[in-house]
């Protein structure tokens, strides 16, 4: 069964025994081992976002919708792709709004793991994908499992910030307390609508503002 190696294994185990999950698994190995196409990320980078966030670290989640179904892109985290991978167009737009909003320049790469380590929850709704294939995984059940990361976020006592990229992530709204979390929303940062609303949102500063004494370092080491 999944091990993730932190809180989130107690706060998830009900989750990986439910039906749905099981038909997930089921259909997950027969992508990765029998299909004859390549899935991402790697399988062991799965659950990277929840392993390299605890629950209880949890200063603000980002949410993406899939993985990036590149070859080589992918590995686990929303919008991030490993190091020696050239930074896809919606991340470097993220690089702009950030250097705009906090003035930390852009770095020579695509990883965001020192995020991830900072307290930055890299979630996409739909955890895998075939290679080429945008959305091929989607309605298998990872959007039931990822909303339960959500909820059990939601219901935490010490607030957090929510950053909603886009109709499909503004749509998780839905299933958060606006009263006691921030949740910022804005266009999606792709190129095709980066200029009708994520340039300027100024989402970074917002944030840390919000979490005060607990704000974000937002730089990423080269």
């Amino acid at each position: 069964m999944v091990n993730i190696g932190n809180s989130w294994d107690a706060l998830l185990k009900d989750e990986f025994t439910k039906e749905y999950y099981l038909k997930l698994r089921a259909f997950l190995k027969q992508e990765y081992l029998h299909s004859g196409v390549r899935i991402f990320p790697p399988m062991d980078c799965i659950f990277n976002a929840l392993r390299y966030t605890d629950y209880g670290d949890v200063k603000v989640v980002i949410l993406g919708q899939d993985p990036y179904h590149g070859y080589g892109q992918a590995h686990g985290l929303c919008f991030s792709v490993a190091k020696g991978v050239e930074p896809p167009p919606s991340l470097v737009n993220i690089y702009k709004e950030l250097e705009s909003d906090l003035g930390i320049p852009s770095p020579s790469h695509g990883c965001l793991t020192d995020w991830a380590k900072h307290g930055v929850l890299l979630l996409n709704s739909v955890l895998t994908v075939r290679e080429g294939a945008a959305g091929s995984h989607r309605g298998r059940g990872w959007e039931v499992f990822t909303d339960r990361v959500i909820e059990l976020l939601n219901a935490r006592e010490k607030p957090m910030v929510f950053m909603l990229w886009g109709n499909y992530a503004k749509a998780k709204a839905a299933i958060i307390d606006e009263k006691k979390h921030l949740v910022l929303k804005a266009a999606h940062p792709s190129p095709l609508s980066a200029y009708n609303g994520f340039f300027g949102c100024r989402h970074f500063s917002a944030a840390n503002k919000f979490l005060g004494d607990d704000a974000v370092d937002w730089r990423i080491s080269e």
